[in-house]
């Protein structure tokens, strides 16, 4: 998979100000909606907003991939998005979530979300990944990073 596909400049945030996990999902989205990928931002972020009811989407290690799956969204995206102070995110290990992945697709996607999810995932299990993406400044050093 080929991430440059899914997740351009224009959609990322070195520096989130987001001090809460709603908080963080909607700076994330709001990326998303200024890039055109959105139909709908309120629609999608109820979407993203009950996904996370279900169960929460900070996996641990300092990661969160929110994502959500609705007919608000034009075509698969990527944002992401980065906070050096962490924020608190319900994860599963109980610490505070650093790098943050937000997918967007549409309804009509089939499995799209679940193989972006499986990639990024996969590849945030190694801690030079995490590492690069935690101190990454440009596009191009989350490119080098995946």
């Amino acid at each position: 998979m080929e991430i440059q596909k899914l997740l351009a400049p224009s959609r990322v945030c070195f520096d989130l100000q987001a001090k809460s996990k709603n908080q963080v999902i909607e700076e994330l989205i709001a990326l998303l909606d200024a890039d055109g990928i959105l139909l709908d931002k309120e629609e999608f972020k109820q979407a993203v907003f009950k996904r996370e009811e279900h169960y929460s989407t900070g996996i641990g290690m300092g990661i969160a991939i929110p994502h959500g799956k609705d007919a608000s969204v034009k075509v698969p995206a990527l944002a992401f998005g980065i906070s050096k102070a962490g924020v608190d995110y319900g994860s599963m290990d109980d610490q505070p979530a650093h790098l943050f992945f937000l997918i967007a697709v549409p309804n009509n996607s089939d499995d799209t979300h679940l193989q972006v999810l499986s990639f990024i995932s996969r590849k945030l299990m190694h801690e030079e990944v995490r590492s690069k993406l935690l101190s990454a400044q440009s596009y191009n050093d989350i490119l080098q990073a995946f």
